[in-house]
């Protein structure tokens, strides 16, 4: 038989494995046989998730149902956060899985990207989609620090709106005193490098790019979109891990792994291995203020 490939990144006690997957939502109107059709991708989904499992999970695109396969692939005390965009478990969620044995949940909460944050299924920023942030707040024991973790998932045609979703995103991350050390995961439907969106995140000096900041690339720089196809190297790469100064990047890494050939998704997994040195800062004030 053969072995089982070894995972892109290692567990490790003292850092933190993070993924950010668009594992491409359940279209109705695929059939069998076609490259989108969800049966079909569940088994390299879970390969990937069972090989890799990575301490945390920010997914996008993914439905209520799909969901459960996720959970059924991690181990039994992993935990999740996160709604529907449409409400409950309505329409696609921007979810985060986490480790429940390394991380500790502390709060956390959701806000839809338009200018009524509040507002189930609100957008007025020029988008037709239905954008969200969903956000945790966490004590990492092993820092002995808290810790803020992000998803997203932007608008797909319009850069407007994709600006305005960036500026959300770092209103956010600067809301905490202290800062937190901070994680964004997310499929921003942005070139990484050229476009405004990417530069609205750069320029701020809050967030920079895991991928620049890594001190080792485990794989090319492979572009996240091959829509099921061959990996291309220096391809459009969309889909990003964010992290603050105080978060130290270790490896990053593009998973363009199959089983049997068949793709997860038309997206590939991102993956950084993270280090949060150890500090105490003080206790953050409540958030329920936020937005």
């Amino acid at each position: 038989m053969p072995s089982t490939p070894a995972p892109l990144i290692r567990a490790d006690r003292t850092l933190l494995h993070v993924m950010s997957f668009n594992i491409r939502y359940d279209r109705p109107a695929s059939e069998p046989g076609e490259v989108d059709y969800w049966p079909d991708r569940i088994a390299p989904l879970q390969d990937l998730l069972r090989r890799e499992v990575p301490a945390v999970l920010g997914v996008q695109e993914a439905l209520h149902h799909q969901l459960v396969v996720i959970e059924a692939a991690l181990p039994p005390h992993y935990r999740r956060i996160g709604v529907g965009r449409e409400g409950g478990s309505r329409g696609e969620y921007s979810a985060i899985f986490y480790d429940a044995a390394r991380l500790q949940l502390i709060e956390w909460d959701q806000f839809w990207l338009s200018d009524t944050p509040r507002l189930i299924g609100s957008c007025t920023w020029g988008n037709g989609v239905t954008r969200i942030v969903t956000w945790g707040r966490f004590h990492d024991p092993v820092a002995d620090r808290e810790v803020l973790l992000v998803n997203t998932h932007f608008d797909h045609e319009s850069d407007s709106a994709r600006v305005r979703s960036a500026a959300a995103v770092l209103d956010l991350v600067t809301f905490f005193r202290p800062r937190l050390p901070t994680i964004v995961m997310g499929d921003f439907n942005s070139d990484a490098g050229s476009s405004p969106a990417y530069r609205s995140f750069l320029q701020s000096g809050v967030l920079g790019d895991a991928w620049v900041l890594a001190d080792e690339h485990l794989t090319p720089a492979y572009g996240t979109v091959p829509r099921y196809g061959h990996p291309v190297e220096g391809g459009r790469r969309v889909d990003w891990i964010l992290t603050t100064p105080d978060v130290l990047v270790r490896q990053a890494a593009v998973n363009t792994s199959t089983l049997d050939g068949t793709f997860a998704s038309d997206h590939l997994p991102v993956q950084a291995l993270v280090d949060i040195p150890r500090r105490r800062t003080p206790t953050v004030s409540s958030t329920a203020a936020i937005l």
